[in-house]
C-alpha cells in the first residue's frame, strides 16, 4: 500500500535466505540453546554481537556472491554494529516503518526471486526454502524492517546535501580523463500493460465473504483482529492482526484513506472499499494529528486463465498493429495501457534515483521480465506480450519498445554531468555519515574480545577496551 522510496545504503541488501543460509542459522540457534556455547565478540551500547551473527552474515554475503575479502573477520562486525548505529538513532529520533511498507516490500522481493529463470514459481521457491511463502515473509520481517530503518536513518542525515555545478567541475578538473567514471549501458523503455478482467462472480464472491466478515464481528462472534489475522491477504498487516499503524494520508491508497480518515467509531466497520489492491473493510483504532491508525481485512479477486489468455491475445493483435504501422506505440500507450503511472507520458518508464526522475535505466534497475524484452530488442522494436507482476503485486501482460539505447562509455562533462554529478553528490553524503559514525562511536559504549587489535577498522574510535 506504500510506496518505498530510493534509498542511499545500496550495500545493504535484502537477501533471499537460501537453505544453507538457513542451516547456518539453525546452528546459531543450536549454540544459544546450549549444545556448543555461542560467544560474545562484540557489545555495542547494550546489544551485543554474537559469533554466530558473523558466520550467519558471512554465508549469506558468500551466497550473494560478496567478497569480504582477507578482512573479513574484521568487516563483517564492523558492518553489523554500525547498522546498530543507525538503528539505536533512529529509536531515538522515533523514526517507523509500516507493517504495510515491510509487507510492501518483501512481497517485490519474493515476487523477484520468483521471476528469476532458475526459480520460476512459487511452488519452486518453497521447494528451494523449504517452508512456505507465508513462512518466508515472516523470516524475512524483521532484517527487512531493520533495513528500511537504516536507509530512513541514513536519508535523514543527509537529506540537506546538495552539489553545486561549479563543484562538480572542481572535483572532476584535475582528473585525467581515464579516471573519469565508466557509464554503463542505458535505456528507454515505453511499456503498454493490460490487466487481465476479474470475473464479475469472483467479486462477487469477494464482496459476499467480506460483508460475512462484517456481520460476524458487529454480533459479537469473534474479533475485526482475528480473522484479520486468518483471513487478510496482506499479509504484512495480517499477522498483525490487521493493523497498520499510524500513516498520513499520502501513504495510503486514496480510496483507501478517503475511507479510513472519515471513520469516527472504533466499534464500527467500513462500508467495503475497492482499491487497486483489492477489497478492503477497514476499522477505526485511533487518529492523532494528520494521521490515522486502523485495521483492515484486503481479499484479492484470482484471476482466471481465460482472463490472461484474453489479454495476451490483445496486447498480441496490438503488437501487430504497431509493427505493421497502422498507429505508434506511443499513441497505443495513450488509450490502450491499464498503466496510469506511464500512459499519460505516451509509455515512457521513469526511474526514480534519490529523488530525481529520470527516463534511463541501467538494465539492472529494469524489472526482471522487462530486462529480459528489452535485451532481445534494437532500438525502435516493440515485444511480443508477457507477464510480469507490477510494482503493486499486480500480475498483468506487457509489450515494451525499445526507445533508446546508450551504450557503456567514459563519462564527458558535457554528455553526462547528471551522472558525475551523482558521484560528487554521493561523496559529499558519504562523507557525512562516515563522520556521523565516527562521532557517534566516541559517545558509545563498546567493547570488543581480543583479537581484534590488528583490525583495519574503516570507521575510526572502535577500540576501547578489547577485553570482554
Amino acid at each position: 500500500m506504500l510506496m518505498v522510496g530510493a534509498t542511499l545504503c545500496a550495500g545493504l541488501q535484502m537477501r533471499m535466505p537460501l537453505v544453507a543460509a538457513q542451516q547456518a542459522g539453525d546452528s546459531a540457534v543450536a549454540e544459544k540453546r546450549g549444545t556448543v556455547v555461542d560467544e560474545v565478540v562484540w557489545v555495542v551500547g547494550d546489544e551485543p554481537i554474537l559469533k554466530s551473527d558473523i558466520e550467519v552474515t558471512r554465508l549469506q554475503g558468500n551466497l550473494d556472491g560478496h567478497n569480504w575479502g582477507e578482512d573479513a573477520d574484521c568487516r563483517i562486525p564492523e558492518q553489523i554494529a554500525v547498522q546498530k548505529l543507525f538503528l539505536a538513532q533512529a529509536a531515538i529520533d522515533s523514526l517507523e516503518v509500516s507493517e504495510s511498507e515491510i509487507a510492501q516490500g518483501i512481497d517485490q522481493r519474493i515476487n523477484m526471486w520468483i521471476s528469476d529463470p532458475s526459480v520460476g514459481s512459487r511452488e519452486r521457491l518453497e521447494q528451494i526454502q523449504r517452508k512456505s511463502i507465508s513462512q518466508i515473509r515472516q523470516d524475512m520481517h524483521d532484517e527487512y524492517k531493520n533495513l528500511l530503518l537504516t536507509q530512513r536513518m541514513q536519508a535523514k542525515l543527509v537529506e540537506g546535501i546538495k552539489v553545486s555545478p561549479a563543484e562538480v567541475r572542481n572535483y572532476f578538473r584535475d582528473l585525467p580523463a581515464d579516471s573519469f567514471p565508466m557509464v554503463p549501458t542505458t535505456v528507454e523503455v515505453e511499456i503498454i500493460t493490460q490487466q487481465p478482467r476479474v470475473a464479475p462472480e469472483e467479486v462477487a464472491r469477494v464482496k459476499d465473504l467480506l460483508r460475512e466478515y462484517t456481520d460476524r464481528v458487529t454480533k459479537g462472534e469473534t474479533s475485526f483482529a482475528t480473522l484479520a489475522r486468518l483471513y487478510s491477504e496482506d499479509k504484512g498487516s495480517a499477522r498483525m492482526g490487521g493493523e497498520l499503524g499510524y500513516m498520513g494520508r499520502g501513504m495510503l491508497d486514496p480510496a483507501f484513506a478517503a475511507v479510513a480518515f472519515n471513520l469516527t467509531d472504533p466499534n464500527k466497520i467500513s462500508k467495503i472499499v475497492e482499491s487497486e489492491f483489492g477489497y478492503h473493510i477497514i476499522q477505526l483504532i485511533d487518529k492523532r494529528g494528520d494521521k490515522v491508525n486502523c485495521r483492515h481485512i484486503l481479499l484479492t479477486p484470482q484471476v482466471e486463465r481465460a482472463s490472461i489468455d484474453q489479454a495476451t491475445e490483445r496486447l498480441d493483435s496490438l503488437s501487430k498493429d504497431i509493427r505493421a504501422g497502422k498507429f505508434s506505440f506511443e499513441d497505443a500507450a495513450t488509450y490502450a495501457s491499464d498503466d496510469k503511472d506511464t500512459r499519460n507520458n505516451h509509455g515512457l518508464m521513469s526511474n526514480t534515483t534519490d529523488n530525481e526522475r529520470t527516463s534511463r535505466f541501467q538494465m539492472k534497475d529494469l524489472p526482471t521480465e522487462v530486462a529480459r524484452e528489452v535485451e532481445a530488442l534494437q532500438v525502435g522494436e516493440c515485444s511480443g506480450p508477457f507477464q510480469m507482476i507490477n510494482s503493486r503485486g499486480k500480475l498483468v501482460v506487457a509489450i515494451v519498445k525499445l526507445k533508446n539505447r546508450t551504450e557503456a562509455h567514459r563519462a564527458t562533462i558535457t554528455e553526462d554531468f547528471q551522472v558525475m554529478k551523482d558521484i560528487v553528490t554521493a561523496r559529499e553524503r558519504q562523507k557525512t555519515i562516515h563522520s556521523w559514525v565516527e562521532k557517534k562511536i566516541k559517545e558509545i559504549y563498546v567493547r570488543m574480545a581480543p583479537g581484534y587489535e590488528n583490525c583495519n577498522f574503516e570507521y575510526q574510535g572502535w577500540r576501547k577496551d578489547s577485553d570482554l
